[in-house]
């Protein structure tokens, strides 16, 4: 079995600070990560070929020069191979054009049979790009999936809804995105690093993946962010007093009151 996972490299959300002035992302100094839904994607492909050694994995991903080093984490996980699609012609690209280019590495990486992503990415929250890449390659898609199964030339997967679940059985090749309670990531061993340091990443610019140029970048891009800020903290909380939890439920029916809420 074939498998390719897309991944993104992403700023560590918990040290995101926003230019008070510009209202955008200040990304230098922040350290970058492995966007979580996309190790929930990497990990079950991983487990994929636990199960079956002559299953391949391959990671691709669009991004800066920086983003190798992510790359030779997947690697270091447990991944076969790494693409790395980085070219001018692609910055400023948003989901729509991100897709595009996506696409084309992947048309460019030849046969698969599973495809597997995260739900979204931190940095941007969209979810879009994974169902936007299946629909560039005419394949079905299953998102929110939380189980999986693989059966013969099918997957039945389970996938997160918002007032429940539901079961569907879908025929390869599809693309499948992630959320976290699908598996639990591993982490990488010794050996494992080593052979992510030494492992060649392979680079693809826009030419490499034959992509058109009026498909990708910012100026194919219909969107743009407006404005980014961050939200007013809230007021402080309070302690609700009391020994025990009668008293304790006894001050705030009290404090509501008072307040006039109930």
């Amino acid at each position: 079995m074939k498998i390719i996972v897309c991944v993104k490299q992403v700023p560590n959300t918990n040290q995101i600070k926003i230019n008070p002035e510009t209202g955008t992302l200040i990304r230098e100094g922040v350290p970058a990560i492995l966007n979580p839904d996309d190790a929930n994607a990497l990990e079950e492909a991983l487990e994929i070929k636990d199960a079956d050694p002559d299953t391949t994995v391959t990671v691709i991903t669009m991004g800066p020069p920086q983003a190798k080093e992510m790359l030779q984490e997947c690697i270091a996980m447990g991944a076969d191979d790494a693409i790395l699609l980085s070219d001018r012609a692609l910055g400023g690209s948003d989901t729509w054009a991100t897709s595009n280019a996506v696409a084309a590495g992947i048309r460019k990486i030849g046969e698969y049979d599973l495809i597997f992503a995260g739900r979204q990415a931190i940095d941007g929250d969209t979810a879009q790009v994974g169902p936007q890449i299946a629909e560039k390659l005419g394949i079905p898609q299953v998102t929110y999936a939380t189980e999986l199964q693989l059966e013969d030339g099918s997957v039945v997967v389970k996938r997160a809804l918002e007032d429940g679940y539901e079961k569907l059985r879908v025929k390869t090749p599809c693309l499948i995105t992630a959320i976290k309670e699908l598996n639990k990531p591993r982490y990488m061993t010794i050996r494992g690093i080593l052979r992510g340091a030494k492992h060649e990443i392979k680079v693809w610019s826009a030419e490499d993946i034959g992509v058109d140029r009026s498909v990708v970048g910012l100026k194919a891009s219909p969107t743009n962010v407006f404005r980014s800020f961050t939200p007013k903290p809230k007021g402080a909380g309070i302690t609700v007093e009391g020994d025990t939890p009668k008293e304790k439920a006894a001050y705030l029916m009290a404090d509501m009151k008072a307040k006039h809420i109930i």
